[in-house]
């Protein structure tokens, strides 16, 4: 090989060189995560409301005042005095009104008519939002790579919600049936936490971008990560036991506390004549279930956040001592709805409350998983 001389000029070296390039996560297009996450709050919202208003239609015993599924035709509600005694006819062929509201008025009806009408409105508005949005991101390919399935997803829970809404609904136009089978509310319930609680993942995701949440998740604390799995688990479960109670008006019974009628176990906590179906029809026992599981959950929760305690991110820790704060103000509420045989505004301050602590819970479980790194100053790196 010849020799080069000593002055002779070269090319710059890094000429040559390939342009270094960013993994998958940093590649272009980004997609819209602020907006995207701005409409997922706007669904937040809108489903928290659901809840709540759901919460509303079954306490005030409106879930059966419309008796026919109309996803299209059923937005419109009657609008002359024809339609109005058209459905308060259709209502009257029920057992809810042959058997506990004979005699009631149009007027009465009309109130019992608008908490569901309201109810099915918003869920139909749920449905438009969830969709405009949708499509309106995907038709821009605005969407972030690997976000479709997911986003799809919501609105595949959300029809799927619907469904399972008349499937309940229906439960209570039988001959024999009162109100809705507390068992099919309880799904409907859980299936509302479960839309509600993907959301508020999503929106905790698209809060940082996936580089900053890759380089958080190494600093990830997975013992925390699962023991705030297990207490969002052990809430969930609380959250359903609670629609069992509410759909049989378990709450109204045994008002008094810490016992139960004077008694720590009730005598008619198992009616033989009932079997299996005591854990869903009798008042004594799914009440008794729904206390239990609530001191249970409320040591768990201590225990948890004993555990975050030790965690060296100040933002996880804060996160966990919102949780049990909490956790502290629903235990105080269950508390004054059994005194005050649970009336409709302390109920649903009730459910409102176990909205945020479960929101809270994923909150902190997300900060468990992906930690906020603070300096030794406080500020956030």
């Amino acid at each position: 090989m010849a020799k080069r001389p000593v002055f002779e000029e070269v090319s710059d070296p890094t000429a040559s060189r390939p342009v270094k390039t960013t993994g998958m996560i940093d590649a272009a297009p980004k997609g819209a995560r602020r907006a995207i996450r701005l409409w997922l709050v706007v669904l937040f919202a809108l489903v928290l409301a659901m809840i709540v208003l759901g919460g509303a239609t079954r306490l005030t015993g409106s879930g059966l005042s419309i008796v026919e599924w109309a996803p299209v035709t059923g937005t419109i509600p009657p609008m002359s005095d024809a339609d109005w005694q058209s459905e308060f006819d259709a209502y009257r062929q029920i057992p809810q009104y042959t058997e506990v509201n004979a005699g009631m008025s149009l007027s009465e009806f009309k109130q019992i008519y608008w908490w569901e009408w309201s109810h099915r409105l918003l869920g139909r508005l749920v449905g438009l939002v969830w969709a405009a949005g949708f499509l309106g991101f995907l038709a821009a390919r605005k969407v972030p790579v690997g976000w479709t399935p997911r986003l799809l997803g919501i609105g595949a829970l959300g029809g799927l919600q619907g469904a399972i809404g008349w499937w309940m609904v229906s439960s209570g136009l039988v001959e024999g049936m009162t109100r809705v089978a507390s068992y099919r509310l309880a799904v409907h319930l859980g299936l509302a936490f479960v839309i509600l609680g993907l959301i508020a993942w999503y929106v905790m995701q698209l809060s940082r971008s996936e580089a900053e949440l890759l380089r958080a998740r190494r600093a990830g604390e997975p013992r925390l990560f699962g023991i705030s799995t297990g207490l969002m688990h052990l809430a969930f479960v609380q959250i359903l036991l609670g629609a069992l109670v509410a759909g049989i008006d378990a709450g109204r019974h045994y008002t008094g506390w810490p016992t139960m009628g004077g008694e720590w176990i009730p005598e008619l906590i198992w009616e033989s004549h009932l079997g299996w179906r005591n854990f869903f029809e009798n008042p004594a026992t799914v009440q008794f279930i729904h206390r239990m599981a609530g001191y249970l959950l409320a040591i768990f929760a201590v225990v948890v956040w004993l555990r975050a305690r030790r965690s060296p991110h100040p933002v996880t820790r804060g996160a966990f001592t919102a949780m049990l704060v909490a956790m502290a103000a629903q235990i105080g509420l269950g508390i004054l709805n059994v005194l005050h045989a649970s009336p409709l505004p302390l109920a649903l301050i009730h459910q409102l409350g176990a909205v945020v602590l479960f929101s809270l819970i994923l909150r902190a479980r997300h900060h468990a998983r992906y930690p906020i790194e603070t300096s030794v100053r406080g500020t956030r790196k």
